[in-house]
């Protein structure tokens, strides 16, 4: 991967919705080039897709919290629970950790009642579960940009 390269990428994680045009202006190319060098980064996987970036409160989602929890530390358990997890839609992150606790989710939904009703009926009786901590986001402080792609 070339600066070039590198350059398409962070112009992509700015605006994904760039024409190839623009694109290709911004980073030094014509559209020819730039457009096969966009095919290339997607077909190695390196760029994996493209998103639009929805405001949580407009779509009934601005109460978040991080909720950090304990699984069973076999190998059976952890592969129930993560499986689980995928038919949980207000779990919108999760992550398994090395050490204490093994696995912290971010959970989008309306507000406080509603996040009680997941913590009560879907959270806790999550099979391998020993422990489960809520922390609410009180501000996010700093919004996700995309990765640094300086070499």
């Amino acid at each position: 991967m070339d600066q070039i390269d590198r350059n398409i990428l962070r112009e992509l994680q700015s605006d994904g919705r760039l024409t190839i045009q623009d694109l290709a202006q911004r980073v030094g190319l014509t559209s020819s080039p730039c457009m096969r060098r966009v095919r290339q980064l997607e077909q190695d996987g390196v760029i994996q897709g493209y998103r639009a970036i929805i405001n949580p409160e407009a779509v009934g989602r601005g109460f978040e919290v991080l909720v950090s929890i304990e699984v069973k530390r076999d190998r059976e358990a952890v592969e129930e629970f993560e499986a689980a997890l995928q038919g949980i839609p207000d779990v919108i992150e999760a992550y398994r950790l090395f050490g204490s606790p093994g696995c912290l989710l971010r959970i989008a939904v309306a507000d406080i009642t509603a996040y009680e009703r997941l913590w009560i009926e879907r959270l806790t009786t999550l099979s391998g579960i020993t422990e489960v901590n809520s922390q609410i986001i009180m501000k996010r402080v700093k919004e996700p940009r995309g990765l640094p792609v300086d070499g």
